[in-house]
């Protein structure tokens, strides 16, 4: 019975994309079906949406992906190929494809995807393992004027091991984008470690202290060749290491062209990183590095500049941000501004995220649909967690008013977010978890504008629902 279901629904799935003469080539994650079509514009996504098996559909960065859910995305995506008679392909064969169909700045975003998605994990965890320092460590969080570490001082150790684990990520975080990076760019990723791993050496003066040794006139440097190289190191940075990773895989794709083949292994890994690392300290690093701190510097002063406004403004846009994939260009900013003393950007992410949670629980109540409402409580609960895809493309925008509403309350909740000023100090959960990696004085705001952005997106869903139209439409 289930086989024949599943035969049905891979029938059903690819008369509504146009055939096989419309698939360029498919492959399938742990929930999704992950297509290339020769042209979207045919698909009848209204139909789409009436298949049983489907829980929801979205296109991003070349991909048309259908939303079918973990175990039954494998039968239906081989009953698929079978159907349509054409070969599997790997994700990465179909993310080949997908390329050839994006604009510049598209894949541009999509390699600051490709670069930072692997390393969320690592940050997220050294984001908490943060929080739960603070906690430990803020005065007044529990009791007026003393940190938990003041009233049971038998914690200090602990803390001080907590501290080093949730440090550590940041401290060496240019081996982890060096590696990430390298590879993207289609270099060694471990010689792109390596390269991380110069920038962030001991011996160098620690980036934190730059500022202050520039002020006293105490910047250890190198002079070699007559040339005068400052002797510092690159923690907490992004874009430096960004440049040095693109220049070490083309330096290295560059060599083995001319290496004969009995000397690459040998000559290729030793000029690669002598190249890259002398380029990175001489010219390239310092570049880069004004470049980061005069974006993060820039977005400071728009922030400070409009406020409440400009929350407002970000809180707006990020919805539409995140359907185009361009949300992931964020990370390398927040990471910056945190580096520079904080960023505000995870209140204005979280409030967000959190209102399309809201939405989508209004949907919950007010949809009649038993499919909808399924889908409608699990992505409801993963958007509040930080994870919005779900909720956006499963319900709010197949609905479109809870997507609307999702919007202005996300301005709401990101405009009371720039007004207070919430900053956090490491990447975080951009959810309602997210309060651990806020500033102390900031907890209370932050669960304040992401109340804000719940209620509000969750009531104005409710408002706009009693429009004859969407009741017609789509109810």
């Amino acid at each position: 019975m289930m086989s024949n279901k599943i035969n049905q629904t891979a029938q059903q799935i690819l008369d509504i994309i146009g055939g096989p003469e419309n698939i360029v080539s498919a492959a399938h994650c742990a929930t999704r079906l992950r297509l290339v079509l020769k042209d979207e514009s045919i698909v009848r996504t209204e139909e789409l949406s009436e298949v049983e098996l489907v829980k929801g559909q979205f296109s991003n960065s070349g991909q048309y992906q259908i939303i079918i859910g973990a175990g039954t995305v494998n039968e239906v995506y081989h009953s698929l190929i079978k159907l349509a008679n054409i070969t599997e392909s790997s994700k990465t064969e179909v993310k080949k494809d997908a390329d050839n169909k994006m604009n510049a700045i598209q894949k541009l975003v999509k390699l600051l995807s490709d670069i930072f998605v692997p390393i969320i994990p690592a940050l997220v965890a050294a984001g908490l393992l943060m929080g739960l320092n603070n906690v430990l460590t803020s005065k007044g969080l529990f009791v007026a004027g003393k940190s938990l570490l003041d009233i049971y001082p038998q914690m200090t150790d602990f803390a001080n091991m907590i501290n080093i684990f949730a440090n550590a990520a940041f401290v060496f975080l240019p081996i982890l984008i060096g590696f990430s990076a390298t590879k993207m760019f289609g270099g060694n990723p471990y010689l792109g470690a390596v390269i991380g791993m110069i920038m962030v050496h001991p011996d160098l003066l620690n980036a934190y202290g730059y500022g202050d040794a520039i002020l006293k006139n105490t910047v250890p440097v190198w002079k070699i060749f007559g040339l005068t190289i400052e002797k510092v190191g690159y923690q907490g940075t992004v874009f430096p290491v960004l440049a040095a990773s693109f220049i070490l895989a083309w330096t290295e794709k560059s060599l083995r062209k001319i290496i004969p083949s009995a000397l690459d292994n040998l000559l290729t890994p030793l000029l690669s990183v002598f190249i890259t690392g002398f380029l990175t300290f001489t010219v390239v690093g310092g570049i880069m590095r004004s470049a980061g701190n005069l974006l993060a510097d820039g977005l400071v002063w728009l922030y400070d500049t409009l406020g409440i406004f400009g929350g407002a403004i970000f809180g707006l846009i990020m919805a539409p941000l995140t359907l185009t994939g361009m949300h992931h260009s964020l990370l390398p900013v927040d990471i910056q501004l945190i580096a520079s003393g904080g960023s505000f950007l995870l209140a204005l992410v979280a409030s967000n995220n959190v209102a399309q949670g809201g939405a989508t629980f209004a949907a919950l109540l007010l949809t009649k649909d038993k499919k909808m409402k399924s889908i409608a409580v699990s992505s409801g609960i993963s958007a509040l967690l930080g994870i919005t895809e779900p909720a956006m493309f499963g319900v709010n925008l197949k609905l479109k008013y809870p997507f609307y509403a999702a919007m202005i309350g996300s301005a709401l909740g990101g405009g009371y977010a720039a007004f207070t000023h919430i900053t956090n100090v490491a990447p975080g959960p951009a959810g309602i978890i997210g309060f651990v990696t806020v500033q102390a004085g900031d907890v209370i705001n932050f669960l304040v504008a992401i109340s804000i952005s719940l209620i509000s997106s969750f009531l104005i869903t409710i408002l706009l629902s009693k429009s004859k139209k969407l009741n017609k439409d789509t109810y």
